[in-house]
């Protein structure tokens, strides 16, 4: 495997990647604690190809914290609707309150990617978008919600791998959908488009951070680890309860659910 300079890096092992994993989210828990304690309020903006691997960094950060303070946002498709309301309209209504981290599962970037390449929105609405979204990031950070940004990004050829393994593997085969087919089809489409999007929105207030996405593990364990490195927390003690005596109530059952059927045990 190759990196950018040119170098090989060796393949890293399942215990290697998942003891470095487990500590980190022991460290998402300690952020978990901090961001309840200060109140404080962070977006995280997920982006990048088709296969990128957006929703296995996501589900290794939210795996082990509790999903009232890590809420994910993945939108559907705009309803009539929404689609007659202010573009961001439909983004903001999930933004954080105190002590929450938002995660989006893709964003409003949606305009500059899969609604320019797709046709789903004119072009003067998408140069419109590139043109705002400046100063609307801008306002997000001022009533101070901390904004992330990440492109996950991933080649030619390790896309298409991983699209063959959607269609040959049965417990992938709901990550497949026609939008991933047309975004092979149109990678260079999406080039033009994703080029653009981050040279017009990569700001000194805003910054696109680029995930290398090839090495799924490696990707999984930078992000975090990125993520972790933007906020100043502290570990928040923690005072284990103690358990109080169980109470003792006449008649009260004592072996488990008396109605109901039991299911069968087949292993």
């Amino acid at each position: 495997m190759s990196n950018r300079s040119g170098g090989t890096r060796r393949k890293l092992g399942r215990k290697e990647y998942e003891k470095a994993l487990h500590d980190l989210q022991i460290e998402l828990c300690h952020l978990q604690a901090w961001i309840k304690a200060t109140g404080e309020r962070a977006v995280v903006v997920f982006e990048g190809r088709d296969a990128a691997g957006k929703g296995g960094v996501i589900k290794r950060i939210t795996e082990r914290v509790s999903p009232r303070v890590f809420r994910v946002v993945a939108l559907p498709a705009p309803s009539e609707r929404e689609k007659s309301q202010l573009f961001a309209q439909r983004y903001i209504q999930h933004f954080p309150a105190a002590g929450e981290i938002v995660l989006f599962d893709r964003s409003w970037y949606n305009r500059a990617g899969v609604e320019r390449v797709m046709g789903f929105a004119e072009m003067e609405q998408v140069h419109r978008f590139l043109r705002s979204t400046a100063y609307f990031e801008r306002e997000i950070i001022e009533t101070g919600i901390k904004l992330i940004k990440y492109f996950l990004h991933v080649d030619r050829d390790e896309q298409e791998r991983r699209f063959i393994s959607r269609m040959t593997d049965p417990t992938k085969h709901w990550k497949l959908s026609p939008m991933d087919i047309e975004s092979y089809r149109l990678w260079d489409d999406y080039s033009i488009a994703y080029d653009e999007m981050l040279r017009q929105t990569h700001t000194p207030e805003s910054p696109w951070f680029i995930i290398d996405s090839n090495d799924k593990k490696r990707a999984r364990l930078n992000c975090i680890s990125h993520l972790l490195s933007q906020f100043d927390y502290a570990e928040i003690p923690f005072e284990a309860p103690k358990l109080p005596k169980r109470e003792t109530v006449k008649d009260a059952p004592q072996d488990g659910p008396r109605f109901g059927i039991q299911i069968p045990v087949p292993y």
